[in-house]
This record gives C-alpha cells, structure tokens and sequence, in this order.
C-alpha cells in the first residue's frame, strides 16, 4: 500500500505504534513505498509534536503514554488467525499442571481454551479474567506495575514471583521475530518473558504471520531457546524459513475462507 500524502502517512503510523508499540523505518517504508528517510522525516515530526519516540531503527510509543486502546486494536489484528493458532497450542497444554500465559494477544486467547483442571500463572489482565471465570483452574495473579498497552503488570515484584514458581509450560508471544530473534517492545516486558521461560520446563511461542519478519527494539531471546513455535499455515516461504531455527515447528490450519 503506498501513502504518498505526509498526513495520512502520519496518521496511519501513529496507528501502528499504538496498536504495536513499536514501528520499524525500514520495514514500513517498504511497506508504503517510499523512501527511508521520507519515514525518517515522518517521524522526527512525530517525535517533535509528542505522539512518538524516536529510538534505534524506528520510533515507539512515548514514555507513561498510551494512545486509544492499543490492546484491543492488537486483538482485532489478525483475529481469525490468532483463534486458530490458540486452539492448536491449547492442544498442546492438555495434562500440564501450572501454565505461564504472557500478556499478548494470541496468549490470551489461549486462556480462554484451556482444559482443566489446571494451574495458570500469569500477569496479563484479560488472562486473569479469563480464569476467574473458571471453577477448574486455580489462579496465581503476578501483580506489579500496571502497563495500559499490554493490559498487564511488570518489574521487579513479577519476576521476583516467577523466580519462586516450578513451570511446567510457559506460553509466550512476541511483538515481532526476526533472523536475530524474538522481539517485544520495552524491557521490562522482556524481563518478565525471559523470567517466564527460566521458570518453566517447557516454552512454548504463539506468533501469527504478520509479526513474523517485523521489528521491535529489545531482543527476550532466540528461536533456538523456543521448545515449540505454533504459528498458521498462512505464513509464506520468508516467513517460514525466519522461524526455521526453531526446535519444533507447528502450523495450525487456517479455515479456507480465512486464507487471504
């Protein structure tokens, strides 16, 4: 899609980093078909009128803001292809006792298709919910600083927690996964991702195919420390051969009717 008027170009980056956190320069560039440095431009100005910060490679949200409702816009993204991928990786969660569930989207809708009975620890607000509704799963809610963007908590009293939790399954997601490896948006979610994956036996990375080969400025980890990546068969051949570094590799079928 090309945006060659400087306005709606803005408009609809401004869009992006609320519903991702993050935008990458080069990435959406190519994906607007202009130049770099036009994106560049585009978001200095951002970065001057206070709707976004520049950092390396792109721009992001700025410091304590969150614009409209980024979650739920995240959750919309891609929704037919998060469900599936949810389904498939509750699958693999049949007879784990205590679950780690991280705070992204297609992670919680995994919450929602759980088999009890079965133990969920989590800091993710709509993951919480989820499981309060349940009488077949018990709840330890990790509690900390409050992140309107991810609807979840972070810092020291979350990792704190997870450093005295035995995991069987941790279920983790990721902003965007690269060559160099998985990505999120802030360190203190990928403190609490890398704490998730230390305390558990097994992990487990639920990414649709849009945040595959996408950017994002902090790096929690690499593939090859991923035991199981569950994505849909609707990725591409980049796309699958980015995640080819990954001990195990499940494509969950999408509907025909929601092939694009």
């Amino acid at each position: 899609m090309r945006y060659t008027e400087a306005p709606a170009r803005r408009e609809e980056l401004l869009r992006r980093i609320a519903s991702d956190g993050y935008v990458s320069s080069s990435a959406i560039a190519e994906e607007f078909g202009v130049s770099e440095m036009t994106i560049r431009r585009d978001l200095r100005q951002l970065h001057l009128d206070g709707a976004a910060r520049r950092v390396a490679g792109g721009a992001s949200l700025p410091s304590g803001v969150s614009r409209g409702a980024p979650f739920e816009e995240r959750d919309r993204h891609a929704g037919l292809e998060k469900q599936v991928i949810a389904a498939r990786c509750a699958e693999l969660l049949r007879g784990a006792g205590t679950i780690a569930i991280d705070a992204g989207t297609t992670a919680a809708a995994v919450a929602a298709l759980l088999e009890g009975p079965a133990t969920v620890v989590t800091h993710s607000v709509p993951v919480i919910t989820a499981c309060t509704e349940r009488d077949d799963i018990e709840l330890i809610g990790l509690g900390g600083r409050y992140e309107p963007s991810t609807r979840s908590f972070g810092g020291s009293s979350v990792t704190a927690v997870l450093d005295r939790v035995a995991i069987d399954v941790a279920v983790l997601s990721a902003t965007a996964v690269d060559e160099t490896g998985l990505l999120c948006v802030n360190e203190i979610d990928a403190e609490t991702k890398r704490a998730m994956a230390a305390a558990a036996r097994r992990t487990i990375l639920v990414v649709d195919s849009t945040k595959i080969g996408g950017r994002a400025p902090i790096r929690f980890g690499r593939l090859s420390s991923i035991d199981t990546v569950v994505t849909s068969d609707a990725t591409g051949e980049v796309e699958r051969a980015i995640l080819a570094e990954a001990p195990e590799l499940l494509y969950a079928a999408m509907p025909l009717e929601g092939v694009r």
